[in-house]
């Protein structure tokens, strides 16, 4: 259905939100009131649109995230089909809080682990929660006890967009292969603190020269709008077979292109759980009749 109605043949990951339900209230989560909603995807549902994902769409990754995948109790089995049965490459993207014994249980099977960090210290536990950043730290130290590659990302905020150059140092120290950083969208809890929000765009230009004179050996790789004038208005490609880098699937089923519809109800495709099918569903406010831009990354 995507190809029919867009020409996109082929979408390269999922990212697969298999539940809202978590362990954290962060200041800036774009679920929002949703982190309370029941929401899920049962471990057949998870299955079927991986399946669906892999046969249509030459989907050959996935991202499982939430809420937080690791309050999941099923996800041992999704990864282990993920890449055993699909032959996908496997990520998780998590807090990292006291998920040592489920990590060791699925390291086999996994190929990145990525860990949500928002500065250093009391920094990120105001953020995040009370204690989460030496259970972050721990967590990444594990995963590479157990031979799993390990990446980190990070929301910027007035916050703490200080702490990134000392923060992407501590990482190196523990061999974290790549930091994401994040430009903080005002939706879900983070429209309710208004405060997080970076006032200064010239406080971005800031950042990016600190780190390209860092000579860091992390990979940092930075969404374009955390520059001073902003991405370029960049949708999906046009000539040739088109693709997309991702596509996101929250835990009703809806789907999005990019990630500044994140939150925003901007959806344009759900999949249907009980029919196993993706289906079009256009508004007046979807992203495709908006035109909502996809995220632009690239190298700091």
């Amino acid at each position: 259905m995507i190809g029919e109605i867009t020409g996109i043949r082929r979408i390269r990951m999922l990212y697969l939100q298999l539940l809202y339900r978590c362990n954290f209230e962060c200041l800036h989560c774009f679920h929002g009131k949703r982190l309370q909603h029941a929401d899920a995807f049962t471990p057949d549902e998870a299955i079927n649109l991986l399946t669906l994902m892999r046969q249509q769409y030459d989907t050959e990754a996935v991202t499982l995230l939430g809420g937080e995948p690791f309050v999941y109790k099923e996800l041992a089995q999704v990864v282990r089909y993920a890449k055993q049965d699909l032959g996908m490459q496997v990520e998780i993207c998590t807090n990292g809080y006291r998920i040592e014994r489920r990590l060791t249980e699925i390291a086999p099977h996994l190929d990145l682990l990525r860990v949500s960090l928002e500065g250093i210290g009391s920094t990120n536990d105001h953020i995040r929660k009370y204690g989460s950043y030496q259970s972050a730290l721990s967590a990444l130290g594990i995963a590479r006890g157990l031979g799993v590659r390990t990446g980190a990302t990070m929301t910027v905020t007035s916050r703490n967009i200080d702490e990134v150059l000392p923060l992407a140092r501590t990482l190196e120290h523990y061999g974290v292969e790549q930091l994401k950083l994040h430009h903080l969208r005002p939706v879900g809890n983070a429209a309710d603190h208004p405060e997080l929000l970076v006032s200064d765009p010239a406080a971005y230009v800031r950042l990016r020269e600190q780190l390209q004179a860092a000579k860091l050996t992390i990979e940092v790789i930075v969404d374009e709008d955390l520059s001073e004038h902003g991405a370029p208005e960049i949708c999906a490609p046009t000539g040739g077979p088109k693709q997309i880098e991702r596509i996101e699937a929250d835990p009703r089923g809806a789907l999005t292109m990019s990630c500044k519809a994140v939150g925003r109800d901007s959806h344009a495709f759900w999949y249907d759980k009980l029919a196993g099918r993706i289906d079009h569903r256009p508004s007046d406010s979807d992203e495709l009749t908006l035109a909502v831009p996809g995220v632009v990354y690239g190298r700091a």
